[in-house]
């Protein structure tokens, strides 16, 4: 028997991976928060399939998405970034990295914790949906708009609701995965 998956993994083993192991599961690491809210934003107007095939490139590039380091990158850093043809090579972008670095760092020491943060979007726990078809996921909601809204007035960037839901999909605040599908929590006696 077959597992049956969300149509937007296809049959790429990259997205399929990413779709079994990843997407829709709950995040409580800061460095992984960090990498994926820089990730979503690079990803902006672009595939996700394209961010996620660079995705060791930019491991690579940005020390590991360590906050504290990317947050001190100068100049001479950022056009050794911006020279880098393993990495979307957009200037605004970049910089995002480290201006949400500094912001990001800024977040950790109000609340302790980037993921004591973030989880206050949903009430601490995954949104579960239980929607039949790719159809049927909006782009953004409520609690993604919050969410933008507040990273912004923190002094994020490329942090739009889009952004912030694709986000909170990936980082497990949302598990959008169809109600059909094996990863739906509704099916774990499946795995």
């Amino acid at each position: 028997m077959s597992l049956q998956r969300c149509a937007w993994a296809g049959s790429d083993p990259l997205y399929v991976a990413y779709h079994d192991e990843e997407w829709g599961v709950p995040v409580h690491d800061d460095r992984r928060h960090f990498e994926m809210i820089c990730l979503e934003g690079a990803q902006a107007g672009l595939s996700w399939i394209t961010i996620l095939r660079k995705r060791p490139n930019y491991r690579a590039a940005f020390d590991q998405f360590d906050p504290l380091l990317v947050a001190a990158y100068g100049e001479d850093k950022i056009a050794e970034l911006l020279a880098n043809p393993g990495i979307v090579r957009n200037r605004l972008k970049v910089r995002a990295f480290v201006r949400n670095a500094q912001a990001f760092l800024a977040t950790q020491a109000e609340f302790g914790t980037f993921d004591a943060y973030i989880w206050r979007f949903v009430g601490g726990a995954p949104l579960v949906n239980r929607r039949q078809s790719m159809a049927e996921i909006p782009a953004q909601t409520a609690e993604a708009q919050a969410m933008s809204k507040d990273l912004l007035k923190r002094g994020f960037t490329f942090v739009g609701p889009t952004i912030c839901y694709a986000y909170m999909q990936a980082c497990g605040l949302v598990n959008d995965h169809v109600v059909a599908c094996f990863r739906h929590p509704d099916n774990a006696h499946i795995i």
